[in-house]
């Protein structure tokens, strides 16, 4: 089992890691591999260039993981191969806001950060499709047309002895406004995963959480399978939902994504997807869930209006009961997810 505790309290230094490529803009790319053991995993974060939680914690996984001894079962047991950030531009662009939080309390009562609403709503800036890099994986290995950084994770996680074919593949994400953290698995896993979404439903629920709970009908790749779980997103669907809407030259633009690509190594990866929300917005009533909801869609656009001061906005968030969700409460749950993911490919 994860030390979770004890890698959200450790304060060690993120090891350097090695350059696997560069950035668009030349920002060096680290990925780590740490541990000889036979079981294979590979985790990445950033991929979305507004979700920092992700990265956050896989930095505090990689530096744990680093600092124990060779014999640690961790390592003995396991070869993990981590990229914590796979776009280092969009972290950049993105820390006018991420870098601005206030003071939490987490579900333990103990001192935490969340971040700072209308800091977000000024600064947040994210990839548009053909510049996403979860959707951006090469086709091939004579895929040029791939942004550098996805080229540069792809070669990285195929290498060697140490890379593919892997156990496990997690990518870890997170949403803007949700009530409460939805988790997206591989289709080809629902049924040896029974126990793994038991096992995360009770831990939601006794940290004083509830479970984000959508049918997106398939729409993207997304099928309900039960409260709080979702199949993973494919990009075939994703092009899909772009053509049937007549657009085309978007639907063109989606190439597989971090998931797709690690089955496309071999074996039969469990992939997961973490989806922890900045922050907890109850749901009011009619509210679908879904991210086109027009009752969210009007909320942003007065809390984003330049007219509203931030402490405006701070206030009308707090009527409408919105308020970030503690940083160390979302790594919680992604290292629970993960933990349960170790659990089911053992």
């Amino acid at each position: 089992m994860l030390p979770i505790e004890d890698i959200l309290a450790a304060d060690l230094p993120v090891p350097a890691g090695r350059p696997i490529g560069r950035s668009r803009q030349g920002r060096e790319i680290a990925g780590h591999r740490l541990g000889r053991g036979p079981l294979r995993v590979s985790l990445i974060g950033g991929c979305h260039a507004d979700e920092p939680v992700g990265p956050a914690m896989l930095r505090r996984l990689a530096a744990l993981l680093a600092s124990l001894p060779p014999d640690d079962p961790l390592l003995a047991r396991a070869t993990w191969s981590i990229v914590p950030h796979v776009n280092p531009d969009g972290e950049a662009v993105n820390a006018a806001w991420s870098g601005m939080t206030l003071p939490a309390v987490d579900h333990l009562g103990v001192p935490d950060r969340a971040y700072d609403l209308p800091t977000y709503l000024r600064h947040v800036a994210r990839e548009r499709p053909g510049d996403d890099i979860e959707f951006g994986f090469p086709e091939g290995p004579d895929d040029t047309g791939a942004r550098p950084e996805n080229r540069a994770v792809a070669a990285f996680l195929a290498e060697g002895s140490e890379g593919a074919p892997f156990h496990l593949h997690g990518s870890f994400h997170g949403m803007a406004f949700a009530p409460g953290p939805w988790f997206l698995i591989e289709p080809a896993w629902i049924e040896r995963t029974g126990g793994l979404r038991r096992a995360l439903r009770e831990r939601v629920r006794q940290m004083g959480y509830g479970l984000f709970d959508v049918d997106r009908g398939g729409e993207k790749g997304f099928r309900r399978i039960e409260e709080g779980f979702s199949t993973r997103p494919d990009s075939r669907a994703m092009r899909a939902h772009f053509e049937a809407r007549g657009e085309p030259e978007t639907a063109a633009l989606f190439r597989p994504s971090s998931m797709e690509y690690v089955r496309s190594l071999g074996g039969d990866p469990f992939t997961l997807v973490s989806e922890m929300p900045l922050f907890l917005r109850p749901l009011e009533q009619g509210e679908s869930g879904r991210p086109d909801d027009p009752h969210l869609r009007t909320w942003l656009t007065r809390a984003q209006s330049q007219s509203q001061s931030p402490e405006e906005v701070r206030a009308g968030a707090a009527r409408l009961g919105i308020a970030g969700m503690p940083l160390r409460d979302q790594m919680r749950l992604q290292l629970a997810f993960l933990d349960a993911g170790l659990a089911a490919v053992r």
